[in-house]
């Protein structure tokens, strides 16, 4: 029994220590780890908002209610699309140029692309950054190298479609060669941060409330 009893007390410190231990190096490393997370986030709103100095979250920013305001207000369209994050780009004076809304979406060919992207006050997309992709290698991993180029600069009044004939129209995006679904997942998703944006917008009237910017997308997108 005392031997039983000593073992149990062996084994209680045992684990309090390691639980103290693993404590303490969360307490240290999770710092660390913020910051980290923090500077890859402001590297990707960089990538797409290039005169921007920095980015400032916007307040109270809750993902699943963004999403839902999006769904809400677009009948149901980009069930496969969630909006993760909603910063506000600022120059080196303090005004702000535009926002950066980074998307995922579950429509990949390989499960879930994340990309970051970025809309100045007057509706041109300033850029398309993907931070995270699981597609096939030499296929769909190819979508940074081919996609995200195709969508700097271009204006957000009419959804994008991806076609395999060559784009002839600002709206038009060159598939990626045999990985269509890819490339549909990716534009489908700009076209989702573009929806969202502007019922952000509308919903949020007064300029104060979307931290300083009133987006020009009266009319937005075509997504019928």
């Amino acid at each position: 029994m005392k031997e039983m009893f000593k073992n149990t007390l062996i084994l209680f410190i045992i684990t309090l220590i390691a639980g103290v231990s693993l404590s303490l190096v969360y307490s240290v490393t999770k710092e660390p780890i913020r910051e980290q997370e923090e500077a890859k986030k402001q590297k990707a709103y960089q990538a797409v908002f290039a005169d921007a100095e920095h980015f400032v979250e916007v307040e109270n920013f809750d993902p699943e209610a963004a999403t839902a305001l999006l769904h809400r207000k677009n009948d149901g369209e980009f069930t496969n699309d969630e909006i993760m994050m909603l910063a506000d780009a600022v120059n080196s004076e303090g005004e702000v140029l535009g926002s950066v809304i980074t998307v995922t979406t579950h429509a990949g060919f390989g499960g879930d692309i994340t990309f970051a992207m970025g809309v100045r006050a007057d509706g041109t997309l300033t850029g398309v950054s993907i931070t995270a992709i699981s597609e096939t290698p030499g296929l769909g991993m190819r979508a940074s190298e081919v996609l995200e180029p195709q969508f700097t600069g271009k204006p957000t009044d009419t959804s994008f479609v991806v076609t395999k004939a060559g784009a002839v129209s600002p709206f038009e995006i060159d598939a990626i060669s045999s990985a269509t679904i890819t490339s549909n997942a990716l534009a489908d998703a700009v076209n989702a941060g573009v929806a969202f944006l502007r019922a952000w917008t509308n919903q949020n009237a007064e300029p104060e409330m979307q931290g300083g910017v009133e987006l020009d997308l009266e009319g937005g997108a075509d997504y019928e």
